[in-house]
């Protein structure tokens, strides 16, 4: 393999692929990026088995087809700190050779025939949406996934189409989030992404997309990228019986007004009490250390008493930044069982400390 290509757009595309590389064990051909020349253009991969992500690129100068293997970090390192301009990649024996002008380097390669192989793309099922309908559904949710919790299920967001709609849903136990998508649709079935797949998948697809799925994996594709991951096995809880089905008082509040009064309070604590009076909300601190934050906004409220609950200030900031509208809506029962916020089709139901 010889190719010639332009620095910052291989730095670009190396760049994409870091995510999807292994990082422990640098002896694996996981930890490889593997590169294949063709008259198509030059093909690029990365996969560490759980994700994966694969490119064409049409820009590059094709001299000799081939494939070869690289360490993926090494080869950025190499690309960042060379100039602007064209870079040759050449696959010598069991080695990838990097030259520029008088620098030159090389990078043992494995054999690319060992290199793991992507889930087939074609005449797969798939889920039929806008890409950016997608792509804001999982941004909107993603605040709520949960980091390394024992039931791995939940360390990832839920897909659940249903007959009449498509929800994406996240909770980390304290708070669930909801986007529900009215769609009439075939199918039934739950699908479960890793935190870390919709990390990328955010940043990779933008306006065009197409989203399958096979039993083992949500495969994502593009004219220009195909990711894959594979799906979370397990049993999603159920988060609808969550949901109230029922509220003794709505409130419809002001964005902006709420997360300056919010942000004013945890400037001293980030658990903070909120006191519902007819005319106005109190907010101050929690904290008990002789240390106090209060302030107040002005807004109609359905309590004729003084009504108080404490909440974790970060769910409502999560929420709120999620949101474009200027209002929203606040449903609440009891200050000691779940409230909701709501905006659209955007909904959270947040867990409220007991004071």
């Amino acid at each position: 393999m010889k190719i010639e290509i332009d620095k910052s757009l291989l730095e670009q595309i190396l760049s994409q692929m870091q995510p999807f590389l292994e990082k422990r064990d640098m002896s694996q051909i996981t930890s490889h990026i593997y590169l294949n020349a063709t008259d198509q253009g030059l093909e690029l991969k990365a996969s560490d088995y759980e994700m994966g992500l694969a490119t064409q690129l049409q820009e590059a100068t094709i001299h000799e087809p081939g494939a070869v293997t690289a360490n993926g970090k090494k080869l950025l390192d190499i690309v960042r700190i060379l100039k602007e301009g064209t870079i040759t990649l050449e696959g010598k024996g069991d080695a990838l050779r990097i030259t520029q002008k008088s620098s030159k380097f090389k990078l043992p390669s494995f054999d690319p025939s060992q290199f793991p192989p992507f889930p087939e793309t074609s005449n797969l099922p798939r889920i039929d949406m806008q890409a950016r309908e997608f792509i804001d559904s999982f941004k909107k949710i993603a605040p709520a996934i949960d980091t390394n919790n024992p039931k791995y299920e939940l360390n990832g967001a839920l897909i659940d189409i249903k007959g009449d709609r498509i929800n994406f849903v996240a909770t980390d136990t304290r708070r669930l989030a909801l986007v529900s998508i009215p769609k009439t649709l075939d199918q039934e079935l739950q699908l479960i992404i890793p935190k870390r797949a919709i990390t990328e998948i955010q940043k990779i697809f933008l306006n065009q997309m197409e989203v399958g799925y096979d039993p083992n994996h949500l495969i994502v594709t593009s004219p220009n990228y195909t990711l894959f991951t594979k799906l979370i096995n397990g049993r999603y809880p159920d988060y609808e019986r969550i949901i109230p089905q029922s509220l003794r008082y709505k409130l419809t509040l002001p964005k902006q007004a709420m997360v300056d009064a919010i942000k004013q309070i945890t400037i001293i604590s980030s658990e903070i009490k909120l006191t519902f009076l007819p005319d106005r909300i109190h907010f101050t601190n929690l904290s008990d250390d002789n240390i106090e934050a209060q302030t107040e906004i002005e807004v109609a409220t359905p309590f004729r008493e003084p009504f108080t609950m404490g909440m974790n200030s970060r769910y409502l900031l999560d929420f709120l930044a999620q949101i474009d509208e200027e209002h929203f809506e606040m449903g609440i029962n009891e200050p000691d069982i779940p409230f909701q916020l709501r905006s659209g089709n955007f909904t959270t139901i947040v867990m409220p400390i007991v004071l």
